[in-house]
């Protein structure tokens, strides 16, 4: 089992407000370790998923809560908190283990957090409540559920 890629890729996928947004991930598991607050720790920006960095495509400009995110390809962070967690959209892209660059950022949007009664194993990006112009963006892993209103500007 150790060829196996513990943290395999997924993608996630929407169309909205006239286009579509594409999300290239890889998903770590937890594996019986503590994630948030442990694994994944509070206050240092995270890649949002495992290995490479999380890309994400968008097709037209759309705003990320209050944030303007113009077409095309950009990198996808996340500033974990016990409080407010902070969305972050980087201009800078790039390959395998791609370093986080503050003056690289777009912008950073705080995100809102939804309960979960039950862990989940595998961590994933999901679109859901999705309009013909609006969509949610959810990261969900343990018992974590955060996620930023993407609309059409």
């Amino acid at each position: 089992a150790a060829a196996t890629m513990p943290s395999p890729p997924a993608t996630a996928g929407v169309s909205v407000a006239g286009g579509t947004i594409h999300i290239n991930y890889n998903t770590p598991h937890m594996r019986g370790r503590k994630i948030m607050g442990g694994l994944v720790p509070y206050g240092k920006v995270w890649r949002t998923g495992a290995n490479p960095a999380t890309t994400i495509i968008t097709t037209v400009p759309l705003k990320f809560g209050s944030l303007l995110v113009p077409a095309g390809t950009h990198t996808l962070f996340s500033l974990p908190s016990p409080g407010t967690w902070q969305l972050i959209i980087s201009k800078d892209v790039g390959e395998w283990g791609l370093a986080y660059k503050p003056n690289m950022d777009l912008g950073r949007v705080p995100m809102t957090s939804v309960p979960m009664s039950e862990p989940q194993e595998v961590m994933s990006l999901s679109f859901e409540h999705t309009t013909p112009d609006s969509t949610q963006l959810h990261i969900r892993w343990e018992k974590t559920d955060e996620y930023v209103t993407i609309t059409k500007p």
